[in-house]
């Protein structure tokens, strides 16, 4: 299976560059994964087509302003340090940029010395180790100083840091959005459980590796980056009672459904647990445990475009997407959505 086959034709102004105005009005393209039919609506219609009994799963997961702009210690360079992963002990794998001047060894200080911070390794991928020093809370600090990590592809300057997380984020730990989540509201959230639909909540700590195109020129031969994910029992037995009950389990975005199939057990009942999981789903992979998706549109070559395909197929997939071109969505981050069921 060749990389190429999952690219499509985007004309940059679709890329959306700021959230919509009210989350809930952004569009919605509905795609039928047997029949390939597809039909046009916003977010707020989602509780249509969503019935009693089905069970919606989200990701809890909150992104860290992890951000830091400073300065290189001693002569002031200007330099950016980007969370990645906590290490302990106040250690944080890391990018950092200019990579030649951040050497093992090297020390930055941000926010006039609020916090200083050191170079303590350089990993084989080029990432670093770095060993932070601060009075306080780090996310407190992280607060006053740190920057929303926003993908390369948006440009413009975001006014609220809270249009980049969901209504419903609680659990720090993530380096970008799970954006299919950034559609719903309170309001809509309350809607959806009064039709007799369940809601559940995993946490998947978003990485940066999500936003990486596959180089690779076969699909097969890509290494898929490592999330911290958890499943915590009263999800687990949800999606056990949904299924035995006859309901869907839909997921909300793709780090939803990855952190479902890595726990389910090979007969599709659904384990708790937690650790790190390199789940690499393209077209071909059998799904243990999700029936419907909510999901964003994604970057062409992406690891999570090939998701999306290995649920509809990848010849329904790209028909939405061109008729979601045509149709003037916007897409990626802050961008439009669709149900696949």
């Amino acid at each position: 299976m060749k990389t190429s086959d999952f690219d499509y034709f985007l004309p940059p102004e679709l890329i959306a560059q700021t959230p919509a105005e009210r989350r809930d009005a952004s569009r919605l393209l509905c795609l039928d994964k047997q029949t390939g039919a597809f039909s046009h609506h916003h977010f707020y219609d989602l509780p249509d087509f969503l019935r009693p009994g089905d069970c919606l799963i989200l990701n809890d997961s909150r992104v860290l302003p992890a951000r830091l702009l400073g300065r290189r210690l001693p002569g002031g360079g200007a330099c950016e340090v980007l969370l990645l992963i906590d290490r302990g002990d106040n250690v944080w794998e890391c990018i950092v940029r200019p990579g030649k001047h951040l050497r093992a060894g090297a020390r930055v200080s941000f926010g006039d010395g609020e916090l200083t911070a050191e170079i303590t390794e350089v990993l084989p991928d080029g990432n670093r180790l770095v060993r932070f020093d601060y009075e306080g809370i780090f996310l407190e600090v992280l607060e006053r100083l740190g920057k929303m990590p926003l993908p390369p592809y948006i440009k413009a300057e975001l006014q609220d840091k809270e249009r980049y997380q969901t209504v419903y984020s609680k659990v720090n730990g993530s380096a970008a959005a799970p954006t299919a989540g950034l559609h719903f509201t309170a309001e809509l959230l309350e809607k959806i459980a009064a039709k007799g639909v369940r809601i559940g909540y995993v946490t998947l700590h978003v990485g940066l590796g999500t936003f990486r195109p596959v180089k690779e020129e076969n699909v097969e031969a890509h290494e898929m980056h490592s999330e911290y994910c958890t499943v915590p029992e009263e999800t687990a037995a949800l999606i056990n009672e949904t299924k035995a009950n006859g309901g869907r389990v839909i997921c909300v975005g793709t780090t939803a459904c990855r952190t479902l199939e890595s726990w389910a057990a090979e007969d599709g009942t659904m384990r708790s647990g937690a650790g790190w999981t390199g789940i690499y789903i393209y077209p071909g992979y059998r799904f243990k445990v999700m029936d419907a998706l909510v999901t964003n549109f994604h970057l062409p070559l992406s690891t999570l475009l090939m998701l999306v395909s290995a649920f509809a197929g990848r010849e329904r997939v790209l028909a939405a997407y061109e008729e979601a071109v045509r149709e003037k969505y916007r897409f990626f981050s802050f961008g439009d959505a669709m149900f696949i069921s």
